[in-house]
């Protein structure tokens, strides 16, 4: 009897530690949030990458699509300098995040001292192609599209004051291709946002912004500013009556890419649980409706390699762009 109990109790022992073995070499859980995740901003608040993070968060939560909040940072330093540099030096972690804007490619051009490459960053998702149009404090009666916007630019000289989010960023590159395309000089004044820029323009700080339309419409559709121009291939169906530069007869077409981005040497199995998550959002009847209502260019979602990809084409076409303008045109200096 007591042979027999041994011989049992050795068996179920054998039994147990299969099992453990079976269990231990069994498939791992897929990859979620173990901690909040940082959602950096290379901007300021108000913004239109500001509002987007911020609407992304809110859907993430009202959705339950992670386990961990989504704590939204605004670094909006040195042009995007800041936030670029941070995420650099988050190299491995996979619980930092950042939504970019072209910045994201100009600054490190401008900035070489930096020491920032961004293709070596984790792309996960492009959400939008954003537009830029053309606006001036509804108050100024005399102009009334781009030919009057130019007369009065010429007029002013240097004294015309152009609002823009950062030195060196899209606004700035917007603005000297404006300059090089008519002729004119005018005075560029850098703000930490697209929000800041908005209230400048509506505060009658400045005479002219170039700002994406979530950061104007608020005032837009309040009837404090208006449109002049879109810098899209076509029309945005968002704003119908409002002609394109190309329909005008100058060759001035310029999109902010909103992707999203981790940190260089993002784990593979991170890399695609936010892929997953951002196509969910971009999918969403709450973003398509946002991109339709503010004429973005919400068609392709681009994830992963494709969006690698699209950064190397970009940071090609924005060297181009900064030589053929000169930086000293898109920095002040």
């Amino acid at each position: 009897m007591i042979q027999s109990r041994k011989l049992i109790a050795a068996g179920l022992a054998g039994a147990l530690a299969v099992g453990g073995s079976l269990v231990a070499s069994g498939p791992a859980a897929a990859w979620e949030p173990r901690k909040p995740v940082e959602f950096i901003i290379m901007a300021g608040t108000g913004g239109g990458a500001d509002q987007m993070a911020r609407m992304w968060q809110g859907l993430i939560e009202k959705k339950d699509l992670s386990p961990r909040p989504f704590i939204p940072i605004n670094k909006p330093g040195g042009s995007g300098a800041e936030a670029l540099r941070y995420l650099q030096d988050k190299e491995g972690d996979d619980h930092v995040i950042m939504v970019t804007l072209n910045s994201f490619y100009t600054t490190p051009i401008i900035q070489e001292e930096l020491g920032v490459d961004v293709t070596k960053f984790t792309p996960i998702g492009r959400m939008a192609l954003d537009t830029f149009l053309l606006w001036v404090h509804s108050d100024r009666t005399d102009i009334t599209d781009l030919g009057s916007y130019v007369s009065a630019v010429k007029a002013a000289g240097k004294e015309w004051k152009v609002g823009g989010t950062g030195s060196g960023q899209e606004d700035s590159i917007l603005t000297a291709m404006m300059e090089n395309e008519f002729g004119y000089e005018v005075t560029y004044i850098p703000f930490p946002g697209g929000g800041t820029v908005a209230k400048n323009l509506i505060g009658k700080h400045i005479d002219s912004t170039v700002n994406n339309p979530s950061e104007q419409n608020e005032f837009y559709r309040a009837g404090q500013s208006k449109p002049l121009v879109q810098f899209t291939g076509e029309r945005a169906s968002a704003y119908p009556d409002i002609p394109t530069a190309k329909e005008l007869g100058h060759d001035i077409e310029y999109y902010m890419q909103r992707s999203i981005n981790g940190p260089p040497g993002m784990s593979a199995e991170a890399r695609q649980w936010y892929m997953d998550l951002f196509k969910t959002l971009f999918e969403s009847e709450e973003w398509q409706t946002f991109c339709a209502e503010d004429g973005i260019n919400c068609n392709e979602f681009v994830a992963g390699d494709d969006l690698a990809a699209f950064h190397v084409a970009q940071l090609e076409r924005h060297r181009n762009l900064i030589e053929s303008v000169g930086a000293g045109a898109i920095t002040g200096e």
